[in-house]
């Protein structure tokens, strides 16, 4: 599945809201979701940049803000975030509709 593709896929949990100062430790450092769960990092307030980190795609940069696109994680790919000042954000992460085994998305949270 590529990240065009993302509308296909069934949301299945989301992340209560965090700020500046409740963002957990592991958002910020490398970490990625585990095979067959996506998440989109949703910007409420602020803005949050997002850094795709991972070696096998190209290092990629992007500043979340809540008039612009989500930030779509792909399974697996090393990526975090950084808050730029005061932000509220949430990750919601989705599944292969029918997909049914247990997976929590995220080894950070």
């Amino acid at each position: 599945m590529r990240p065009d593709q993302i509308s296909e896929l069934t949301p299945y949990k989301r992340t209560p809201s965090f700020s500046e100062a409740t963002v957990p430790a592991g958002l910020l450092a490398d970490h990625a979701t585990k095979e067959g769960v996506w998440a989109l990092i949703q910007v409420e307030e602020g803005a949050l940049r997002y850094f795709v980190t991972d070696p096998r795609r190209e290092a990629t940069e992007r500043l979340l803000t809540p008039e612009g696109e989500a930030g779509v994680v792909e399974p697996t790919i090393l990526h975090r975030v950084e808050p730029v000042g005061a932000v509220r954000f949430h990750v919601q992460f989705l599944r292969q509709p029918g997909e049914t085994r247990s997976a929590e998305g995220c080894k950070a949270l």
